[in-house]
């Protein structure tokens, strides 16, 4: 009897595809880029034996079906590396696929062969045969030009050197590797996405304001028309989007009061968030705020102005909101026959009715919420901050996006989820653009450079990207509360450099707002959530100015505009770290950003260009104690930073404006939180003839 088949036989490929990065959850979720960002994919590549191997990375737009090639690069030990460039909206997919590869292994011997001074005349023979393989796999007419290489350098009629000359041209070489052997090839086993956004995805500037507290008239309830007028000062601020609270039509039942008093007074304006009343309710604006075509002007209006309006989507309503009288199954009823209001014990909303998710009407009330973003699409926001969707099921969150974003994949969603760091993580994946984060409670040096290291250097920076907020109108620190104008400085321009996306509540912001409700609260007295405020915007100690410098110096540097490069830098005095200057840098040109499986993305080993036009360098100082003078010696890793030690560079202080030159790696920084608490350097050093 013959023997049974050995398992496996039938399969002769022996490339081994693993490690692949980046593949978020083994391909269940994309990772993000936007338009003309690299997708640098590395894997770990290998076979049994000798033999060499060649890799190349697929890539195609979801609705195109021919792959595009790009050969991969070895890095080293089994690890290989290629990139491509999505160049429009919504989903590519990529794969990776290597084979033995007897041609280059070919090469590799005879360069070793020759440099011993070995007789390599039958080596030419083996070649050439190589040689007429691929030719039979080739094109008529690269065939033919293969075919007459191949007999060229088996003629041992012409001069030996002559032959190995042809046969080692790099010509020779690119023509053959065109035409590889793919019987035996390994496919990696599955295809995975990348998910491609808008630009303002990655770099933004968000500011929020309370439409309803832009009225020039103090008490009178401000409208789009009063946005409109308010658009110049966002424009001169250099914010690029304009984030507005709920505009709908504020419940009547069980409004609240200012400060968040349960019983309101009759002129009370309520809550914007409890969305809804006999007005009107998701898809309806306030009527004092005026008409759908009044907003749709001021959509217009801002994008006359290079700004964009985003715009709070809610899932949640009023008692007196239509939904609760039209679908009452869309709500959990309580014993005694009242619907559940929102809670947080201790904390009651009696304001505010969540949905019911478990619904026996799911399916109605899923296919509804969805149509609320339509709907504003439809009015040209592109935009949307969603309220605490970590409170709303993932699977939602799936289905919805994913619909969004194959009919507006040029739509941005920003996650308002304030919750542990698997949830915030999951949101991301599932389709948020962007998300915020813990930054407003990471105030120490220690805290900035912990937390910026796991964003930056971690899987997390292949889907998860942050906007830093250091206020909300939910949010006011205790280091904001009592740090003074110095603080404020210090943590927009925190904001600001360390993440390529960042927002701040306004007016309340640049006017440093920071009186609590109350002690050891972070809500602000005299809350906007509850009335109106009147802003006194050309306050002599304004922030205003001081922030339109650090939009400008975002937008003129590349280096600014994304996470990619962020890298620390000691600060020491006397021998030790001086634990209240944060100092780091970021470039445009830098190394190539992605996972290796085996510690963080950064290749130390490879260096940028030199700081210049090609490379735009930015070094960022910050003194996070809002109250004391710091000063310390900076080092930097010249040479990994593409400067010459051995040439004094020129540091610019953006900020200022003040122009210092500094040699070798320790140079003296010195910042008073009661002037400026940071400076922003562009570094350049000049070319040789």
């Amino acid at each position: 009897m013959a023997a049974a088949e050995p398992k496996g036989a039938r399969d002769r490929r022996r490339v081994i595809i693993e490690g692949v990065q980046p593949e978020i959850d083994g391909g269940r979720f994309p990772c993000k880029r936007v338009v003309g960002r690299d997708v640098v994919v590395e894997a770990d590549i290998f076979t049994d034996g000798h033999e060499a191997i060649s890799a190349r990375l697929l890539s195609r737009f979801e609705r195109e079906r021919r792959w595009r090639e790009q050969p991969m690069e070895p890095l080293g030990n089994d690890r290989w590396r290629a990139s491509f460039t999505p160049e429009r909206l919504g989903r590519y997919r990529y794969t990776i696929e290597a084979w033995l590869d007897p041609w280059q292994g070919w090469r590799r011997d005879m360069e070793k062969r020759l440099a011993a001074y070995q007789d390599v005349g039958v080596d030419l023979i083996i070649g050439g045969r190589l040689i007429e393989a691929a030719a039979r796999r080739a094109l008529d007419g690269d065939g033919r030009t293969l075919a007459d290489i191949a007999a060229h350098i088996q003629d041992t009629t012409i001069d030996i050197t002559e032959r190995i000359r042809v046969a080692m041209a790099d010509e020779t070489n690119e023509l053959v590797s065109r035409y590889p052997d793919l019987e035996h090839a390994t496919r990696y086993d599955r295809e995975l996405e990348v998910a491609v956004d808008p630009v303002r995805a990655e770099f933004s500037s968000w500011y929020e304001l309370f439409p309803r507290s832009t009225s020039p008239e103090p008490g009178r309830h401000g409208t789009f028309a009063d946005v409109e007028r308010r658009l110049d000062y966002v424009a001169e601020l250099g914010f690029d989007v304009l984030y507005l609270p709920p505009i709908h039509p504020i419940g009547m039942l069980r409004r609240k009061g200012r400060n968040n008093r349960e019983a309101a007074e009759p002129d009370d304006v309520g809550s914007p968030w409890a969305i809804g009343s006999a007005e009107g309710g998701h898809m309806s604006v306030h009527p004092e705020l005026g008409t759908l075509d009044d907003f749709r002007r001021l959509v217009c209006s801002a994008r006359d102005r290079g700004i964009d309006i985003a715009l709070d989507i809610a899932f949640q309503v009023a008692p007196d909101h239509p939904y609760v009288q039209e679908h009452p199954s869309w709500f959990r009823t309580r014993p005694d026959g009242t619907v559940q209001y929102a809670e947080n014990p201790p904390k009651k909303y009696q304001d505010i009715y969540p949905f019911d998710f478990e619904s026996p009407d799911w399916r109605s009330l899923w296919k509804e919420l969805a149509s609320i973003f339509e709907f504003w699409i439809d009015h040209g926001v592109r935009i949307f901050r969603v309220d605490n969707p970590h409170t709303k099921p993932f699977a939602f969150w799936e289905w919805c996006l994913g619909r969004l974003r194959s009919k507006y994949p040029d739509t941005i969603y920003l996650a308002e989820a304030f919750t542990t760091p698997r949830r915030m993580e999951r949101l991301a994946k599932l389709g948020f653009n962007q998300s915020y984060t813990y930054f407003a409670w990471r105030n120490t040096k220690a805290d900035i450079i912990a937390y910026m290291t796991e964003l930056t250097t971690t899987e997390l920076a292949e889907y998860f990207r942050p906007n830093f907020w250091p206020n909300t109108p939910d949010i006011l620190t205790e280091y904001l509360q009592l740090g003074g104008r110095g603080a404020f400085m210090s943590r927009v321009v925190l904001a600001g450099t360390l993440s390529s996306s960042y927002g701040i509540y306004g007016p309340a912001y640049e006017l440093m707002e920071h009186r609590a409700r109350e002690p050891g609260s972070e809500e602000y007295l005299d809350s906007e959530k509850y009335q109106l405020r009147a802003w006194d915007l050309d306050r002599e100690d304004s922030l205003r100015h001081f922030i339109a410098r650090l939009h400008r110096i975002r937008h003129e540097n590349p280096a600014l505009h994304d996470n990619r490069t962020l890298r620390f830098h000691n600060v020491v005095r006397d021998g030790f770290d001086v634990d209240q200057l944060i100092a780091y840098t970021k470039s445009s040109a830098g190394p190539p950003v992605t996972p290796t499986g085996r510690a963080i993305y950064k290749y130390e080993h490879l260096v940028p260009p030199p700081p210049g036009p090609d490379n735009n360098l930015i070094l960022t100082v910050v003194n996070p104690d809002p109250v004391n003078r710091h000063a310390g010696w900076v080092e930097l890793p010249l040479e990994k930073l593409g400067i010459d030690p051995a040439r004094p560079y020129q540091v610019h202080d953006l900020i200022g404006d003040a122009r210092y030159t500094w040699s070798g790696a320790w140079n003296y920084v010195e910042l008073d939180p009661g002037v400026v608490p940071a400076h922003i350097f562009r570094i350049s050093q000049a070319t040789e003839d």
